[in-house]
């Protein structure tokens, strides 16, 4: 649920969620439910309210307890019922709707759920409680037409200068009304004294079927302020009370007017230059909701200040106030239906009271916003990540005591910063760590003969100073690391002790006999040059070998160390009930735990405890034997022992029985 706020008034979206595919099934929206966050904390409503493209219209009974909707694609209406808060029922239909009439709740009702349809090609359809029923076609293209109750007359406008009147009762048409209009967009009929009002803007009284007044709107709309560039012509119309009348025009302009005037008492610019979609009046609090396009505005009636807006995602089709509450549905370029709960035009409709307790709870604990896509950073924090150079671009947005970036730049400087430490850890790991043996040349008198260094010496430049004093900067040649990483570095580190050795006993023998020429090759020298072309791979193998054997001494002692260590007793408790066997037992009972059924089963099947079957109708029949306890086996023995001797009682008993009839002594 998305909250906005503008002049300190409160706008929740109750459609602002993600919607959910219809072919999933209950399980699998379960499933998202549990999973996606934002799935789980939407608020739905009505169940499926929703068109499968988009919603052109949307209209709510007097009574508050329906909401018909119509949109594309297919062409259909759908019913909502606000006490079931589900889908009522829905029709197809051949062709867009264009409109149906502003007091639903009449049709509705006083027919028995009767409704008309104005449809784009002309045809007028009415539907019933079963369905479609019964259709017509008027002469010209349709855009608006309205119910008159008294005389059961509706009235059609559209593209031509005549009203059509089709009266309900006789069941056919009656003479048009002629307007001096080329074309009449919308109409309305007052519901206290049944003035019929349409085109630019004309009134007429039905029962007379005479016009009765004339308003000049293109002229009155045109203001110091705004900028017409085309002549306005009437996009939306609504009477309030008996003689206030609303007037919407397609530049943008909405003029208030008295019936008793034909002067505007108001003139209200949208500033945008689109036309106006819908007008309504909120009596409560003397407000007048205007719709384009792009913009619901809400403003006082009767000094024109704005109270406050309200601008969706998508463009906006039409506008429902619903009835005798802050709520406000929207028909918009989308599949998604909106839904708005505004709780200072009024309270929350009585069949979905929960909304006043929620966004009580919601404004005693406010929370502070939190944008998905851009990360909240302070001045500390551009400067640890080295973006202080960003201030004023637009990749930083100020806000209060920080700043708001793309959460995008903000990983993306993250994870470059992590690669460079890395990397800086990596080379540390042996090559940055100072050589012994290079320090020792680098520490040589610079006036040395065989001194290869042009440049200052780097062990007096306080860049490097530190590196060399330090010990932890020292390499450790004896580490396993450094054995294997480098071996070779090994090796030459080697032999370069060897070199330093010989260029210091060269350097005694030059002060010796001066006459020696300089950079003769000795023996040493060429075959350390012949020991330089040696492969290092063998090196490397040696290395390794070398560290197993190590290894596998380590081993070995600790082994014998173990064998000489005397192990104390240990001692255990038994529960109560239980029979103690050995702990070999309940090694093995352990492993077979370990194992999966399938080995457990064909172990079972091995040792003779399980057998594994066909059967005739094709399935598996499955036979175990359970195993028994040292306890029961003594008693099963027992009672074969007793068995036994019974039985062997009865036989002599027997016996005895049978020599005694037979007259014989018993021996």
């Amino acid at each position: 649920m998305q909250v906005s706020s503008l002049n300190e008034v409160k706008i929740y979206s109750l459609s602002c969620g993600k919607s959910l595919p219809e072919w999933l099934s209950d399980r699998k929206k379960r499933a998202l439910q549990k999973k996606d966050v934002d799935v789980r904390r939407r608020i739905e409503l009505i169940q499926d309210f929703e068109m499968p493209t988009v919603c052109t219209t949307i209209k709510v009974s007097k009574d508050g307890q329906y909401i018909l909707a119509t949109g594309t694609y297919k062409p259909r209406v759908r019913c909502y019922d606000t006490y079931q808060l589900s889908l009522k029922f829905e029709r197809c239909l051949d062709s867009e709707v264009s409109a149906f009439p502003r007091n639903l709740s009449q049709l509705m009702f006083l027919f028995h759920f009767q409704i008309v349809f104005l449809h784009n090609d002309r045809y007028i359809e009415f539907h019933s409680q079963s369905g479609f029923y019964y259709k017509t076609r008027i002469p010209k293209f349709g855009r608006d037409f309205s119910y008159h109750y008294p005389s059961c007359d509706l009235y059609f406008v559209g593209a031509s200068s005549e009203v059509y009147r089709l009266n309900l009762e006789q069941g056919r048409y009656l003479n048009p009304l002629q307007t001096d209009a080329a074309e009449n967009n919308v109409c309305d009929i007052n519901s206290v004294h049944g003035l019929f009002a349409t085109g630019t803007v004309e009134c007429w009284d039905p029962r007379t079927r005479g016009r009765v007044g004339l308003l000049d709107c293109a002229l009155s709309s045109v203001t110091a302020d705004s900028e017409i560039n085309s002549l306005p012509t009437i996009s939306a119309l609504k009477f309030n009370g008996a003689l206030t009348m609303a007037v919407g025009t397609s530049t943008g302009q909405v003029l208030l007017y008295d019936l008793r005037s034909d002067k505007p008492l108001l003139v209200k610019d949208h500033q945008y230059g689109l036309p106006i979609k819908s007008v309504h009046f909120q009596d409560s609090l003397d407000l007048i909701l205007s719709a384009d396009s792009r913009i619901i505005k809400m403003w006082n009636k009767n000094s024109g200040k704005i109270f406050t807006s309200l601008e969706p995602e998508h463009d906006i089709n039409d506008v429902c106030l619903y009835p005798n509450s802050g709520m406000l549905l929207t028909a918009n370029e989308t599949p998604k239906m909106g839904i708005y709960y505004i709780p200072v035009l009024g309270p929350a409709p009585r069949w979905c009271s929960f909304l006043d307790n929620l966004t009580e709870e919601l404004e005693e604990n406010p929370e502070s916003t939190v944008y998905d896509d851009y990360k909240f950073v302070t001045k500390k924090d551009l400067e640890n990540l080295g973006l202080t150079h960003l201030i004023g671009s637009p990749f930083l947005r100020a806000y209060m005591h920080g700043f708001f970036m793309d959460i995008r730049l903000y990983h993306k400087v993250n994870r470059r910063i992590r690669s460079d430490e890395n990397r800086k850890t990596r080379a540390q790991r042996c090559q940055l760590k100072v050589d012994i043996v290079l320090y020792s040349l680098l520490s040589l008198p610079e006036n040395t003969t065989f001194s290869f260094f042009s440049l200052p010496n780097i062990l007096t430049d306080d860049r490097f100073k530190v590196m060399f004093e330090n010990p932890d900067f020292q390499v450790d040649e004896e580490s396993e690391e450094f054995r294997l990483l480098n071996p070779l570095v090994s090796k030459i580190s080697e032999k370069r002790k060897k070199k330093l050795r010989l260029l210091e006993q060269q350097e005694l023998r030059e002060q010796e006999e001066e006459e020696e020429p300089e950079g003769k090759p000795s023996d040493a020298e060429s075959s350390e040059s012949s020991d330089d072309e040696k492969d290092w791979v063998e090196e490397v193998r040696k290395q390794r070998r070398l560290l197993q054997q190590e290894e596998k001494v380590k081993r070995q002692e600790r082994l014998r160390e173990d064998q000489q260590t005397v192990l104390k007793p240990q001692f255990y408790e038994i529960k109560a009930g239980e029979e103690f066997r050995s702990f070999k037992d309940s090694a093995t009972k352990q492993k077979l735990l370990n194992k999966t059924l399938e080995d457990r089963l064909k172990l079972e099947a091995k040792n003779g405890t399980l057998s594994v079957a066909d059967t005739t109708v094709g399935s598996k029949q499955l036979t175990f034997t359970l195993k028994r306890s040292e306890q029961q086996k003594k008693q099963q023995e027992a009672e074969k022992l007793h068995r036994q001797e019974r039985k062997t009682l009865r036989r002599s008993a027997g016996h005895l029985k049978s020599r005694h009839r037979r007259g014989r002594p018993f021996h």
